[in-house]
């Protein structure tokens, strides 16, 4: 049965918030973001807000749960779409929510095509937000199973040949009730806001190397039987 807590949260003042803010700096990440297809995994908020100023042809959200703007239900670790095949894979906060995060990045790199883009958001597990959550039985935001720090995701990236191109913090503000200053806190420090940022983006770009393969030493050096000028020998000479 689907967990309502991640979707009960963003739907209260300071979840909306937060979705606001996350929209409004993804609005410039999704400026260089071309192609055929962007692909959403992990339902984040009730509609496609995150996906509102993308320049691919199509966005599609993939979800393990039905509700919402949800496209497709499948399991995040076993996508329904073909290898090499997305130009660009956003996760929002996709990783924190899943039992096995390292297998959603791999399988997101395999929809991948070459040079595609992969866009991830993570809250920082030093901070306030995790403070808040490893004090909650329950999580937070509620029904989080974990906060990954941004180095540990950039080594996965690393490993898998990834390179990262921009890397962002953000959420200059305290988990408790919303207020009308938030929005300005949530994606700027401000001078009378000296708390850490308590989340992370990273955009990254896929790359493929191929191995260029070398010739046979007998056909480098074999020289043309046929239409080639004859080289001249010492018998020829004078």
């Amino acid at each position: 049965m689907p967990d309502p807590r991640p979707a009960n949260w963003l739907s209260s003042a300071l979840g909306r918030q937060l979705l606001a803010a996350e929209a409004e700096m993804l609005r410039g990440m999704l400026d260089d973001v071309f192609g055929l297809e962007l692909l959403q995994l992990g339902s984040w908020g009730a509609s496609r807000e995150l996906l509102s100023t993308s320049r691919t042809r199509r966005q599609t959200v993939i979800a393990d749960t039905s509700g919402g703007e949800v496209d497709v239900v499948a399991a995040l670790s076993a996508l329904p779409v073909q290898t090499a095949s997305i130009d660009a894979v956003l996760l929002p906060h996709t990783l924190e929510f899943e039992v096995d995060p390292h297998a959603i990045v791999r399988e997101a790199d395999r929809v991948l095509t070459g040079e595609g883009q992969l866009i991830v958001l993570g809250f920082r597990p030093v901070s306030l937000w995790g403070l808040r959550g490893a004090a909650s039985r329950q999580g937070f935001p509620p029904g989080l199973q974990q906060m990954l720090g941004v180095g540990r995701v950039r080594d996965w990236l690393g490993l898998l040949g990834y390179e990262v191109v921009m890397q962002k913090q953000y959420l200059y503000s305290r988990p408790w009730a919303a207020d009308s200053a938030r929005p300005r806190r949530i994606l700027r420090r401000g001078l009378f806001n000296p708390l850490p940022a308590a989340a992370w983006l990273i955009k990254a770009r896929k790359h493929v190397y191929r191995m260029t393969p070398l010739r046979h030493r007998f056909f480098r050096e074999r020289r043309p039987v046929f239409g080639a000028m004859p080289e001249p020998t010492t018998r020829n000479r004078p």
